[in-house]
C-alpha cells in the first residue's frame, strides 16, 4: 500500500525519469559515438558503461548544478507538486521530439527556460542568476572551447615538428583505442555532473518543499537531491539503450573522419570545460554547442 504522500510524488517523479530517458539517449552520442566508429567498443557495451561514468558523475561532481536547478532559479517555496511537473513535462516533451527528429537540443537551457517561465508566471523571477551568470557563461565557454582547441592542434603541431616520432607513438593502435575510450567515460562522468540535475534538482527542490525543510538548510537539501539522483542517474542507461544507438551509429563514422586523435582532442575539450563549470559555478551548460564548437575549431585549423 503506498503512502499519500508517496502516491502524489508519483507523477513528477516518473516526468523525471522519463526526462532522465531521454537525455541518456542524446547523451549517448557526444560520448560514445567516437569510440564506436573507431571499432574501440561493441555496441552492446555502451548503456552501461555510460549509465555508470553519468551515475559517478552526477554523485560526485554534480552538486552545484543541483542547488542551481533545486532553489536558485525559483524559490523551493514554489516548487510544487503542479509547477515541477509541468517544468519536468515541458522539457522532457521537447527532447522526446528532438530525438524523434533527430535533432541536436541542449536539454540544459530547454531546462533552466522552463524554470524561467514557471518562475516569471509565479513573479518569483531571479533574473540575477539568469543574466549575469547563466547566460554569458553559454556565450563565452563554447567560445573558449573553440580556442582551447585552437590552442592544442598548435601545440600537437609544436611537438610533432620538434620530435617527428610522437604522431607515430600516439597513433600506436592499441593507445588509440585506450585513450578514445576513457575520453569517451570523460565525457559520459561530465555528462552525469552536468546533465542529472536538470532532473534531480528540481525534484529536490519539490520533496524540500513538501517536507517543510528549510531551503537555506543547503546540508539537508543536498542529501534530497542525492537521494533523487540515485533515482534518475540510472534512466540515462536506460535511455542510452532504448535510444542512443541511432546517434551513435550516424555521428561515430562523422567524429572518426577527424581522426582518432581528432576525436580524443574534442572529447577532452568539452568534458573539461563542462566538468569545470560544473564544478565551480554549477550552471547547466549545452555540450551540444561545446562539441559543435571544437569540431569547427579544428576543422579551421585543418583547411
Amino acid at each position: 500500500m503506498i503512502s499519500p504522500f508517496f502516491s502524489h510524488l508519483l507523477i513528477p517523479f516518473l516526468v523525471a525519469m522519463f526526462l532522465a530517458i531521454n537525455m541518456g539517449g542524446s547523451g549517448t552520442g557526444p560520448s560514445f559515438s567516437a569510440a564506436y566508429g573507431a571499432n574501440t567498443i561493441r555496441r552492446f557495451k555502451i548503456p552501461g558503461l555510460f549509465g555508470i561514468f553519468v551515475f559517478v558523475g552526477a554523485l560526485v561532481a554534480g552538486k552545484r548544478v543541483a542547488l542551481t536547478m533545486g532553489r536558485d532559479m525559483l524559490d523551493p517555496d514554489e516548487m510544487t507538486l503542479v509547477v515541477t511537473t509541468i517544468v519536468l513535462l515541458a522539457v522532457a516533451l521537447s527532447l522526446f521530439l528532438a530525438n524523434l527528429l533527430s535533432v541536436p537540443q541542449s536539454t540544459s537551457q530547454s531546462a533552466v527556460f522552463s524554470l524561467a517561465g514557471a518562475a516569471l508566471y509565479l513573479k518569483n523571477f531571479n533574473t540575477h542568476k539568469l543574466f549575469t551568470e547563466i547566460i554569458p557563461i553559454w556565450f563565452l565557454l563554447p567560445l573558449a572551447g573553440f580556442f582551447f582547441m585552437l590552442f592544442i592542434c598548435v601545440l600537437y603541431d609544436y611537438f610533432n615538428r620538434r620530435w617527428p616520432h610522437l604522431k607515430e607513438k600516439l597513433g600506436n593502435p592499441k593507445l588509440s583505442r585506450i585513450l578514445i575510450l576513457l575520453s569517451a567515460c570523460y565525457v559520459a562522468f561530465a555528462i552525469g555532473a552536468n546533465n542529472v540535475a536538470n532532473a534531480s534538482g528540481p525534484l529536490a527542490g519539490m520533496v524540500t518543499n513538501e517536507l517543510g525543510i528549510d531551503p537555506a538548510d543547503e546540508k539537508s537539501f543536498l542529501v534530497i537531491a542525492i537521494l533523487t539522483t540515485l533515482l534518475i542517474a540510472p534512466c540515462f542507461a536506460i535511455g542510452s539503450s532504448l535510444l542512443g544507438f541511432r546517434v551513435v551509429k550516424t555521428t561515430g563514422k562523422g567524429i572518426t573522419s577527424f581522426g582518432r586523435n581528432g576525436a580524443i582532442a574534442i572529447s577532452f575539450v568539452t568534458a573539461s570545460l563542462l566538468l569545470l563549470v560544473s564544478v565551480t559555478k554549477g550552471i547547466p551548460t549545452s555540450l551540444v554547442q561545446l562539441n559543435a564548437f571544437a569540431i569547427m575549431a579544428l576543422s579551421i585549423h585543418k583547411e
